[in-house]
Parts: C-alpha cells; structure tokens; sequence
C-alpha cells in the first residue's frame, strides 16, 4: 500500500481543497491515471496515480488538506482485473489487428452510427439549433428566437412541447417555479475567496484612480477584414483585438515605465520587460494568466499565447508558473457586453487597461459628423506611483496606435521612422 499526498504547489500556499475524485473508492486505476482533482487558492490541478493498483480514497469532496497529507491510497499488490490488460499490452494487441484490416481502425470497429434526419434552425448567432419539424415549423410561423428556448429533447432537440411553454411564459425560463422564495448557500471556493481578498486590498491600500478616452476602431477593423484570412492560413490562428491591443500597450509601457512599475516597501521597481496579465473568466472564477515578454513577440505569437493560457483557464489546466508575476494587466469587458467600466488593480501591479464594446457612435471628423465603430478604453492607476500626466499620455498613446496600426511596428510613424525625426 502507498500513500499518494498533496504535493506542494508554491510557497506560500500551505492548504488546498479536493475538489473532486475523478476515480471511485475500489476501482483499479493505472500507474500515471489522474485520479483526483484539487485547487489551491490560485489554481486548480490534479493528483496522479503513482502505482498501478486499487485505490483507496481518503479525503473526502470539498474537505480542505494541508500540503503533504495523504489524500488517497494504493494497493499496487492488488490483482488486475480479468479483461483490463496494462495499458502497453493493449496496445501492441490492437496493433496486429489494426494492420491486418488495412486501416488505422481495428478491425471489430464498429461503423459509424447512422444519425437520425433533424431540422436545424439558424439563430442570432449563426449556430445551428436542432428541433423537431413540428418545433421548427412553430418557431418559423411565430418568429420565436430558438435560442430563447430550453430544450428537453435527447441531445438537446427543442420539442413541440417547449416551443408551446416559450410561447405561454414569454420572458420566463420554462419549468421555473412561479414566486419562488427559495435560496441555497454554496461554500465559497479558494480560489472565489483569494479573488475576493485580493480586490479588497486592492481598493483599500492603493490611491486608486480611472482616466478614460475612447478610440476609433475602424482602422484595426479594416486591417483585420483585409488579412484575416491569409492571416489563419500563414500562423494558423485568429487575427483577433487581443494582439493589437498588447502591442500597443507594450510600446506605450515602454514609453511611460512608471506605469510598468510597481511599489515595493520604500523603493519603485522598474521592468525593462512587458509581462502582460491577461484577464480571463475561467468557470470556477477570474484568473490572470501571462504572456511573458509580450514586447518581444509577433503578433502571431500573442494570438497564439492568448488562445494557449485562455483555453487553459477554461479548462483549470493553468499551472502556478504561468499566474505568477506580471508587470500590468489587460481586461476586455466588452466581450459580456460592457459599454464603460473602472477595472480593479492587480496588486501589485500599478495599472490596468480596460477594453469594452465597440459600438457604432456619431463623432465628428473634420467638421463632419460621421458613424464609426467607437470603443471606451479605461486605465485605473495606483497615484502614488503614477501621476495623472503620465496615465493620460500612456493612454493617448494607446489610442494613437490603434487609430494608426501601421505604427506597431516601429511604435511610431514610418515616415518619421525614415527621416530620423
């Protein structure tokens, strides 16, 4: 029998919650088989199985573990199960059969299931929504959003029967109980709690202030509709706002290093590098993974960074490594719809550039009044460091490199870059 224990995950982290066990008391699991999933007050990670044998689990869902305790146990003297071979005994076992039917299939693969004939209706969002006929033909006679209605049937289909709910509970989530006086209390996880903490310090030990301006979106727009497609095809990522607005940022960063600057004690550090704090909502909270030395990347290698930590975060692989440090912080609202916002420090950080929705304004260029796709770009910024002068330039700054996107690459215009001036 061996003891699997909570490892440590960072120095100052001395307890952890089990979050979930991934594998059940007596079942045999394999040597390397993640069997349980923890977090810390940063992270969430998982436990592997340091034997083949059965487990045997000790901690218990939501209890908390110190750093070192044993959260399970492994009877490697255990006999395998009839049927369940080692992993690299299958494997060479299919392999003879795999070649033998002249594919890379075995050969008792079954075929593909014939999937049943299905009516898909286009909505808002261009996804399509599975319903039966007598559902979508429904939908289409009302001009019902589809996306508006809970569906009951396998796999998701909407039925007859939800459409006709939708219809007589308009505005009501379908099946919700009428003047509802229930509640129900959740425990607050590490990771919720640590957010919560951390926002608070935030407000309370920093002279916080917000500037804002705004910017004219059509130039990075039009740049995007231009090369996005060679763009895919060349890097084999989205051209999306995030690699604008982190180039930008860093040679404004670069520009006005108080604003890259932290306080520590009675001294100021300074970074002569940009590790941009990039703010995501994971599902169990808000976390800020970095893309370390983001003035020295492409704007292929940002995307790519952004997609990498983001997909990470959704699915709680970060690791500890990629949370920690960063020089200044970039939040995008306007993804949730977010018209203006003043975005709360990461401490201890100085700043943080807020992103919101890009929405169609009348502004007036030239003396002429004209529609142009407008975004609100806030930066909140700790006053004991930063003075008003330099936040506002470092965010007129942002604003003249979005507006003129050729200047990325230089961080200033071509012309002047030419003629030395």
């Amino acid at each position: 029998m061996i003891d699997i224990k909570v490892p440590a995950v960072g120095e100052s982290i001395s307890e952890v919650t089990l979050v979930k066990w991934l594998k059940q008391e007596g079942q045999y699991v394999e040597r390397d088989e993640v069997i349980a999933e923890l977090e810390s007050e940063k992270a969430t990670f998982e436990v592997n199985a340091e034997k083949a044998g059965v487990l045997k689990t000790v901690g218990k869902e939501g209890d908390t573990l110190k750093i070192g305790d044993v959260v399970a146990q492994i009877d490697e003297a255990a006999a395998r199960p009839e049927g369940k071979s080692a992993p690299a005994a299958a494997a060479a076992a299919q392999a003879p059969v795999a070649a033998a039917n002249g594919s890379g299939a075995p050969a008792n693969t079954p075929a593909p299931a014939v999937q049943a004939p299905r009516t898909s209706i286009p909505n808002d969002e261009s996804k399509d929504i599975r319903a039966t006929p007598v559902a979508a033909a429904i939908i289409s006679d009302k001009k019902i959003d589809a996306g508006s209605i809970t569906p009951t049937g396998t796999g998701g289909k909407i039925l007859k029967n939800d459409v006709l709910e939708a219809l007589a509970h308009p505005g009501r989530t379908p099946g919700k109980e009428l003047f509802t006086r229930a509640e129900r209390r959740e425990r607050m996880s590490n990771l919720r709690k640590t957010v919560s903490r951390r926002l608070v310090e935030a407000k309370n030990t920093t002279a916080m202030l917000t500037t804002f301006n705004e910017v004219d979106m059509s130039a990075v727009m039009a740049l995007r509709a231009k090369y996005k497609d060679k763009f895919k095809e060349k890097h084999g990522v989205n051209l999306g706002f995030m690699s604008f607005f982190t180039k930008a940022t860093c040679y404004a960063l670069q520009e006005w290093p108080a604003v890259n600057a932290y306080i520590d004690g009675d001294e100021l550090v300074y970074h002569d590098y940009c590790d941009i704090s990039i703010a995501v909502s994971a599902p169990k909270g808000l976390v800020v993974p970095i893309i370390r030395n983001a003035e020295s990347l492409s704007m292929a290698d940002i995307e790519k960074k952004v997609v990498e930590l983001a997909t990470k975060a959704r699915d709680n692989k970060l690791s500890m490594e990629e949370m920690q440090g960063g020089t200044f912080t970039i939040t995008n609202g306007g993804v949730f719809g977010s018209l203006m916002s003043t975005p709360i420090i990461n401490i201890p950080q100085s700043a943080i550039l807020g992103m919101h929705k890009i929405e169609d304004r009348a502004v007036v260029v030239g003396g002429q009044v004209v529609v142009r796709p407008m975004m609100y770009l806030a930066v909140s910024y700790d006053h004991r460091i930063i003075d008003g002068r330099e936040s506002v330039s470092f965010l007129v700054r942002i604003k003249e490199l979005l507006e003129n996107p050729d200047q990325l690459l230089f961080g200033k215009d071509p012309v002047k870059a030419l003629l030395e001036l």
